[in-house]
């Protein structure tokens, strides 16, 4: 059997070759110019299909770095908040036990008092502490209404919520926003004169001990002293909590990182281009597509003609 070479099938060889050699080299360049060996899903489905998923892990992970982020800056607020409310309540102790001296005569008490009824609304200022976005620190969930503020008697009172916010800050790992009010200016339990306990609120335990300094009230003034003790143990017990959560952050940040660099390490492995593999691949593709063209040029000349004497 004879097969018949014509001259259009050898021409649509030879360009299917050129186009060939010619395609592989595009490639080869674009991928140098880029940096990247895939640039299109078309030139590795399997391999770009692992890019898509690494790219949209490395976006979580990414969006958690940036809740962290947000939750170590409402730390840092509120830590500095109640560092603040401890020194202010570690001086208005300082004058409480000042004013029990039996040496001073109630002219001095009025002077203390009036510091201590500055002091104390320095601490509510504290206590009504707001962020950068105008959110208010210790009031639980209600962000738009201040934590503490007066009722119709006209007594300071929480209004706040008793709700911990929370972000995720990893896969399955989620971290307190906040601190509520109640929790770092706690009320007491007083016990009345008729022996039943009843609960006095943060602020009103501060107005009756400068109400006791005012009237000089010693009884009531030693019991305010033990009272803010009380007081400021729940500042510290919340600031201790922070600087817990603070530390949680930090740990978390790290473990974090380590999945974030992992995850960018495996999408250069697949991604990234070997520069030296693919000079290469360029070459020998230049050398290829120069030989195919002397080649076709030399055949193309070439007819019957050539071998007839």
């Amino acid at each position: 059997m004879v097969m018949k070479v014509s001259t259009s099938m050898f021409f649509d060889n030879a360009t299917y070759q050129l186009g060939s050699i010619q395609g592989s080299l595009a490639k080869t360049q674009e991928q140098l110019s880029t940096g990247k060996q895939i640039n299109k899903p078309s030139d590795q489905p399997d391999k770009a299909s692992l890019i898509t998923r690494l790219e949209s892990e490395l976006a979580r992970q990414a969006s958690y770095q940036g809740n962290l982020k947000a939750v170590n800056t409402r730390l840092q607020a509120q830590e500095t908040a109640l560092k603040n409310t401890s020194d202010v309540m570690f001086r208005f102790k300082e004058l409480a036990v000042q004013a029990s001296n039996d040496t001073l005569n109630p002219a001095d008490r009025q002077t203390i008092a009036l510091e201590m009824t500055q002091l104390r609304e320095q601490i509510l200022s504290l206590a009504n502490t707001q962020d950068s976005n105008g959110n208010y620190l210790f009031a639980g969930s209600r962000v738009g209404q201040a934590p503490f503020g007066q009722d119709a008697k006209g007594a300071v009172v929480y209004q706040g919520d008793q709700s911990r916010m929370v972000v995720s800050v990893g896969d399955n790992r989620r971290m307190n926003l906040n601190i509520p009010g109640s929790d770092a200016f706690v009320r007491l339990v007083r016990v009345d004169p008729k022996g039943n306990k009843v609960g006095i609120g943060f602020f009103q335990a501060l107005a009756d001990m400068v109400d006791s300094v005012k009237n000089s009230d010693r009884p009531n003034i030693q019991r305010g002293i033990g009272e803010i003790d009380r007081m400021q143990q729940g500042i510290s017990d919340a600031n201790a909590q922070v600087g817990t959560d603070m530390n949680v952050v930090d740990s978390q940040n790290s473990v974090l990182d380590e999945i974030t660099l992992r995850l960018k390490t495996t999408k250069s492995d697949v991604e990234d281009l070997d520069y030296t593999e693919a000079i290469t691949k360029m070459n020998k593709d230049q050398l290829a597509l120069e030989a195919a063209q002397s080649s076709f040029a030399k055949i193309a000349k070439l007819t019957l003609f050539n071998y007839m004497n």
